[in-house]
């Protein structure tokens, strides 16, 4: 009798044909039950908005429970898909579920194919009704109007630093922080020409040719560039525009049937943006959580006002991670400042450390508590 065919390396040769159907046959039947799992949650999740009395997907949202589910998603995974990968899929599911009866409506700053747009995505899922929208401004006003649940906006690069227009805005908004964003930016030069040669010009986001200032010094020297309202604008004068090349992401590319001449052109390989989700109301803790706040000293601006705002946190031990100071345009001079703190407003060393610094201020606000991002 003929025995079993061994590799003459001493190694498991492939799997035979058998082998192989049968594996299929078991992805399959997974496959079955994973179809009957998701609809079993979608069930479930309907029941939820039951039970609660809810009306819409913006009712039913709950940004510091998806953040738990998610942080279980990454405590749990033994691979071989990164967590990264799996968090894309539950992210997907949640967003799926949310969505069966009324999607979520999130402003963004437009057009299509901007990071915003992504940041959407990455954070809400694709079930969502995404709006373009021309400013930040508008995103802030129809969030405030009701016309949208939620609105993405861009608050800080890691390379190119705040962007003051954001916090400005919330010197006037009554809108919430309600999650953040963390999504690395991947730039790359875009255009319908075959070479660097042919780039007459480029146009883009001044914070995109800023966080590429370096490689367009060195690849393309004494090449114009152009300043655009958002990359998805330059991407479309790249497609329109003979010789005009631009500076944008995947999604771009793919909205404006650009192609790619180079890839990941930013100066830093770490090139992160940070987004800020504003709606209008506060969620409770999800137990790894960041406070944003807005103060002014009533101590005027005199030696030690700024020591005074932050020793309380200092007493109770709150890690302050991020500060920055913007005029206050009550008065000349008087400035205001913004601090994220871990913890969120409820915990208690923080509330103790926030009553102290009410006794302290003339303008005080918390403009957020709200799960740190997660991934």
């Amino acid at each position: 009798m003929a025995g079993k065919r061994k590799s003459t390396t001493g190694k498991a040769g492939p799997p035979a044909e058998a082998d192989v159907a049968a594996i299929r046959g078991r992805i399959d039947a997974l496959d079955r039950q994973l179809g009957e799992l998701i609809s079993e949650r979608a069930r479930l999740a309907q029941q939820v908005g039951v039970a609660k009395g809810r009306h819409g997907a913006a009712d039913f949202y709950r940004p510091e429970r998806e953040a738990q589910v998610l942080r279980g998603v990454v405590e749990r995974n033994e691979g071989p898909l990164r967590n990264e990968e799996m968090l894309r899929l539950f992210r997907e599911i949640m967003s799926a579920c949310l969505a069966q009866e009324e999607p979520l409506k999130v402003g963004y700053l437009g057009p299509e194919g901007t990071f915003s747009q992504s940041a959407v995505y990455h954070h809400f899922g694709h079930s969502v009704r995404a709006l373009p929208l021309g400013t930040i401004d508008e995103v802030f006003h129809e969030v405030e109007s009701g016309v949208a649940d939620f609105g993405v906006v861009p608050v800080e690069n890691s390379t190119e630093g705040t962007v003051n227009h954001t916090l400005d805005l919330f010197l006037s908004s009554p809108l919430k922080i309600c999650g953040e964003v963390e999504l690395r930016v991947r730039q790359h030069l875009l255009g319908t020409m075959d070479s660097l040669e042919q780039v007459a010009r480029v146009c883009a986001h001044p914070q995109s040719l800023a966080q590429c200032r370096a490689w367009l010094r060195e690849y393309l020297p004494g090449v114009p560039t152009l300043e655009a309202v958002s990359n998805a604008e330059g991407a479309r004068r790249a497609r329109d525009e003979a010789g005009t090349a631009a500076i944008a992401g995947d999604a771009a590319a793919e909205v404006y049937g650009l192609g790619r001449l180079v890839s990941d052109i930013e100066d830093r390989p770490d090139n992160t943006t940070r987004f800020l989700v504003v709606g209008r109301k506060l969620f409770p803790p999800s137990g790894d959580d960041k406070t944003s706040l807005l103060l002014s000293s009533n101590k005027g601006e005199d030696a030690g006002a700024l020591h005074r705002l932050l020793a309380p946190l200092a007493r109770h031990d709150v890690n302050m991670t991020r500060i920055e100071s913007r005029p206050s345009r009550r008065r000349k001079w008087h400035y205001v400042f913004f601090l994220d703190v871990d913890g969120h407003a409820e915990d208690e060393a923080v509330a103790a450390a926030l009553e102290e610094l009410r006794r302290e201020t003339e303008l005080f606000r918390v403009l957020g508590s709200y799960p740190k991002a997660v991934f």
